[in-house]
């Protein structure tokens, strides 16, 4: 199969990461990543602009064009509410694919009030107010009908809490929900078939993102809801809704997105990767979801990636406590991929250690290859590491301050803790 040049756009956002995660590792997609600003997709993508046209810029569909033909673009995966509209509004002028649906589904699913009109009778839609709220309804909900992520909605627990809003805040003022929500993924293909739908919790929020979430065994109603909404909006390729219990445990829709979410790594990891199969429906070509059934839940945190302008051809690394933990006896997994990760990248390693036993025999038991290294010194008695450094474009890595200290002052190269190994790295795929 020939390779498939996939655009994430923007790529900075927690769900464009996870399509980065999601499409990286396959051999077969080349990723490209674009914004319009600054942000944290630079320091994942390796093919990557920040010069891309923001879909607000008059002259759009020609620069975002002549973006998409230099780098050979056959799909652009669009990551946000706004964007993925615009891109579903031009697509017939665009040089290539978008994974969005079509125009009427985008613009249904950016609007909570439309959502809810499309769906207008079934059993799952919320009871929602225009006007004068009456008295026994309270507490309402009251969200943007354009908003994502909780942002700018509020509970109102009376006539009081209203009275700041008009017409122009373009507000929707629902019941009340006040049980369980759950998330739900799905996967439509071209034909219209549901070919997957996998409910997850929202454990811990933080910033409008599932922080934590768990799967959760998908029950009929939850099924029939995905079912009757997929047959009314007529999605294709990955979509989810949200749902929330009323007071009476029966779940109603909050809201349908045609988009990626970063959260959809769970079932990512059980076998269904959303981003690919999206990429390969809207190639027409046919798919089959083969997913592992079972528990499981993740909890997300701030990963730290770093940028440098150091430039080295050779690091010196120790053994002890640095490519292994005497501690534990074991090997040292970030060190290891950090090996790896210059070997792949043309440096020259030297390893350089003063290890009281049979080094040799220690590696073989570590299954660590003395190919990995260029160089391998074991030193003995009083000899010093720092007489096998030589300044220049170099590094050099230990656990031991002194070393480090020592190194530092007779060579004046960069020194580095085991802790310090992650600003070496070059995170882009």
């Amino acid at each position: 199969m020939d390779r498939i040049n996939v655009l994430v756009y923007p790529s900075g956002a927690e769900n464009a990461l996870e399509v980065h995660q999601a499409l990286k590792g396959v051999m077969n997609v080349r990723l490209f990543g674009a914004s319009s600003r600054d942000d944290h997709g630079a320091f994942v993508f390796r093919e990557h602009t920040t010069d891309a046209p923001a879909i607000t810029d008059r002259d759009f569909v020609e620069r975002f064009n002549a973006l998409l033909e230099s780098w050979g673009i056959q799909v652009v995966i669009p990551t946000h509410d706004d964007v993925s509209l615009h891109l579903a509004e031009v697509a017939d002028r665009l040089k290539a694919r978008v994974a969005v649906p079509g125009v009427e589904q985008a613009r249904t699913c950016r609007s909570k009030r439309a959502t809810y009109a499309l769906l207008e009778g079934l059993p799952c839609v919320p009871r929602t107010y225009s006007g004068t709220v009456p008295d026994d309804a309270f507490p309402v909900f009251v969200k943007p009908d354009r908003g994502q992520g909780g942002k700018g909605a509020f509970r109102a627990e009376g006539p009081q809490d209203l009275q700041g809003i008009t017409p122009d805040d373009d507000v929707v003022i629902c019941e009340f929900l006040p049980g369980t929500e759950l998330t739900v993924d799905a996967f439509t293909d071209r034909h219209g078939r549901l070919r997957f739908v996998g409910a997850r919790s929202r454990d811990r929020v933080f910033g409008g993102v599932s922080a934590r979430s768990t799967t959760v065994p998908l029950s009929d109603e939850v099924r029939i809801i995905l079912e009757e909404v997929n047959a009314l909006l007529r999605p294709r390729g990955l979509w989810y809704v949200q749902l929330r219990q009323d007071a009476q445990g029966a779940y109603k829709l909050m809201e349908v997105s045609v988009r990626a979410a970063g959260t959809m790594n769970l079932y990512r990891v059980l076998g269904v990767n959303f981003p690919l199969l999206t990429v390969y429906d809207l190639l027409d070509m046919d798919v089959e979801v083969l997913a592992n059934d079972m528990y499981l839940q993740v909890d997300r945190a701030l990963f730290n990636r770093y940028r440098t302008q150091l430039e080295f051809d050779t690091v010196y690394i120790d053994y002890d406590d640095t490519v292994t933990r005497t501690l534990t006896g074991t090997v040292d997994p970030l060190t290891m991929s950090f090996l790896y990760h210059m070997r792949d990248r043309g440096k020259r390693i030297v390893l350089i250690t003063k290890h009281r036993n049979d080094l040799t025999a220690d590696m073989e038991r570590h299954r660590i290859h003395v190919g990995l290294f260029d160089e391998v010194h074991h030193l003995a008695g009083e000899e010093r590491k720092s007489d096998l450094v030589r300044p220049g474009r170099a590094v050099f890595i230990d656990n031991s301050f002194a070393e480090r200290k020592e190194v530092k002052e007779r060579h004046n190269i960069p020194v580095f803790d085991v802790d310090g190994i992650a600003a070496l790295m070059d995170w882009r795929e």
